[in-house]
């Protein structure tokens, strides 16, 4: 089951295929007389699609066993009787206070012992048996009841897993941890060596001894946080897979749960690769970060990112906001037009629909002043009529689902063990950061109109003409031997500093009798042995022989096989390798041995995107407008978003969905506005 699965079943009998548009609904918040203005308002904004349930589970269960379905099946009913699609929750995210209360031992404990309270959300632990007893029990009522249901299309399992509660160092997960631990390693000498335990006295000659990597007096062993990790991941995967497993045994609608997009997706204990092996359909959450001037190329980034779980296929924007959020320091209100904005890019790079948090703002709780597709101050608002606006948007470019984004050229690596290995501590240095140098990289080839795809060191990458590896620091066997072939069959490879350092037990690459140097895995492929990291001061810069000058880092070493591009010129490191160029096979390899700056970093991309024949979608794109092509079945779409204050004019032709006019090759698309043009010569 895929995504086309659900937009086929948003239209009426007869219509094509629809893009989702709405969001979550809370009727439980609300008196019964409210709801028919709800769904009719719904019916004006042109929603198709709410998500309903997420957090009821005290509504729906008010004691153990005992469960009360009535105000859910006139919702249900409701939404259904006016053409509203229903993704409907298992509830499972947050346990009402009566279960804390009664199972206390379900509560998550910290790394310093300390158990959290109930009274907030999602309070309870992945590995506690007595949270995943009541959840399988409160999913197989809920499937029960509604699996035939005429307005449910899609199953939403729990909420933003991770989200708030993980990892917990409590009993039961020392345990669960435990068990994970020997099914990984199979004996303790295999994990001692993993775990490099000679090191400070740490071996292990018993399993019982082995705990989570609870606060100590200084470092815990890296190893046994990155493992920590990889168990967190896999323990709410366990509980997901047996809730899905619940709902697919009497269900043919696909299942999904929302991962968590924003700041790239990154900020929660969660191998999302793995995981969206086990959606139907992947699903995403995003909420721009209000204070960064750019956030229109993050929220790019992470989109691309979602898209590279998706394997390219369409995925659904599960959640944003239509204007502020209420969590961040200082919550700034959308500007006009930017929500729309935000949405069509979402769209662009690959989903087939944007919902919302939320459908009416709440006047009560934690998030009464987030954001919602109903304001407060209710219709007479410059939301409400750019939801509507939206809604009648997506409708018109409605023949773009089931599509897909075509012609990245391009591949940047973020692997999630990468991630994890460079956040660990006692590192060279705390500035090194593998998000801001991603996001870096990415946001060179965005300002350069090239679309970028997301992948991990382990996929295939014979179809790109440009990889990308910022700060790769941990790499597998396997993801480097993979990279070494794409370039040894012809490709072009961009690797910056810190990568290839560790293997998959965070064990720095090196041969013990002959020594090595750095980049480790990929030294041979670059042509470079640097031998000792170089970090600057905090603020600190370092001129270059060209690029401009670098920030963070920089490097000791030489060239073995490769062509300098740039050098230090100042400091410790004057005359080391800063930018090098390595003919390996028959391909290029380059290596950046330091942070470069924007106009640097565009420099090197330039040059590199000429060298490897990689050419944006549309050429001469204005700064700060977006280009993305979707195709399907030998049609084509550009979707123009133009996040500048001043009118843009590309060389297009087609005919423009939004407006219903032709593009006869010169198409302006005013400042703040968007374009959705079907190209010409497609079918």
């Amino acid at each position: 089951m895929s995504m086309d699965y659900v937009t086929s079943r948003l239209g009426s009998a007869g219509e094509e295929q629809r893009l989702a548009f709405g969001g979550d609904y809370n009727p439980e918040q609300w008196p019964e007389e409210i709801w028919h203005q709800d769904v009719a308002l719904m019916r004006e904004a042109g929603v198709n699609l709410v998500s309903v349930g997420i957090f009821s589970w005290a509504l729906l269960e008010p004691s153990e066993g005992v469960y009360e379905f009535g105000w859910l099946d006139r919702v249900l009913d409701l939404l259904h009787g006016n053409g509203i699609r229903v993704d409907l929750a298992n509830a499972t995210a947050s346990p009402p206070p009566w279960f804390s209360s009664k199972y206390p031992a379900s509560l998550p404990v910290t790394a310093d012992g300390v158990r959290h309270s109930y009274g907030s959300r999602q309070a309870f632990s992945a590995n506690s048996p007595e949270y995943r007893r009541a959840a399988a029990a409160l999913t197989q009522a809920i499937v029960d009841r509604y699996a035939g249901h005429p307005a449910v299309v899609m199953w939403h399992v729990h909420n933003e897993y991770g989200c708030h509660n993980q990892p917990d160092f409590g009993d039961y997960s020392a345990a669960a941890f435990r068990l994970w631990l020997q099914r990984r390693y199979g004996t303790l000498e295999g994990l001692n060596q993993a775990w490099g335990t000679a090191f400070w006295s740490q071996h292990y000659y018993s399993w019982e001894e082995i705990l989570p990597p609870r606060t100590s007096g200084t470092w815990v062993n890296p190893t046994q946080q990155l493992d920590f990790a990889r168990f967190s991941s896999d323990a709410l995967l366990e509980c997901y897979r047996a809730e899905a497993a619940i709902i697919r045994a009497a269900s043919q609608h696909p299942v999904t749960t929302n991962f968590m997009g924003s700041s790239m997706g990154l900020n929660t204990p969660i191998d999302y690769w793995r995981w969206s092996q086990e959606m139907d359909l992947v699903s995403n959450d995003h909420y721009l970060v209000a204070e960064d001037l750019r956030s229109f190329q993050e929220l790019a980034l992470v989109a691309d990112l979602v898209r590279g779980f998706a394997n390219n296929k369409p995925w659904l924007l599960m959640e944003h906001s239509t204007s502020a959020v209420n969590w961040q320091p200082r919550n700034i209100a959308k500007a006009p037009g930017e929500m729309i904005r935000n949405s069509l890019q979402h769209v662009a790079r690959g989903a087939d629909g944007a919902l919302f948090f939320q459908w009416r703002a709440s006047r009560a709780g934690a998030e009464k002043y987030h954001s919602a597709m109903l304001p407060h101050a209710g219709t007479d608002t410059k939301v409400w009529r750019e939801v509507v606006q939206l809604g009648g948007i997506l409708k018109k470019i409605s023949e773009v689902a089931g599509s897909t984004v075509d012609g990245a050229q391009v591949a940047i690596l973020h692997d999630t063990d990468a991630r994890w290995g460079s956040e660990l501590d006692s590192h060279p240095s705390s500035d090194t950061d593998i998000l801001a140098e991603t996001r870096r990289w990415h946001d060179a080839f965005y300002r350069a109109g090239i679309t970028t795809d997301i992948r991990q060191s382990t996929d295939d990458l014979s179809g790109y003409k440009l990889v990308v590896a910022p700060m790769l620091y941990l790499v597998t066997d396997e993801g480097a031997a993979n990279i070494e072939g794409y370039v040894n069959a012809g490709g072009h490879l961009v690797v910056t500093y810190l990568s290839g350092i560790v293997d998959a037990n965070d064990h720095i690459r090196m041969d013990p009798l002959e020594g090595g140097g750095y980049p480790g895995a990929f030294a041979g492929i670059l042509g470079v042995a640097m031998e000792e990291f170089h970090p600057l001061r905090a603020g600190a810069t370092v001129e270059l022989s060209a690029y401009g000058s670098g920030t963070i880092w920089s490097e000791l070493g030489r060239t073995t096989t490769a062509e300098t591009l740039a050098s230090f010129a100042s400091g410790a490191t004057a005359g080391s390798p800063a930018v090098t160029r390595n003919s390996y096979g028959k391909g290029l390899a380059y290596y950046v041995a330091t942070t470069l700056g924007g106009d640097g970093v565009s420099e090197l991309v330039g040059s590199i995107c000429a060298s490897a024949g990689v050419n944006p979608a549309v050429p001469d794109i204005p700064a700060d407008v977006e280009v993305v092509k979707r195709s399907k079945d030998g049609t084509s779409w550009l979707f123009i978003i133009n996040h500048s204050g001043t009118e843009a004019a590309l060389p297009v032709r087609g005919t423009e969905l939004i407006s219903g006019t032709a593009a006869t090759g010169r198409l302006r698309v005013p400042g703040s506005g968007v374009a959705v043009v079907r190209l010409s010569g497609t079918a």
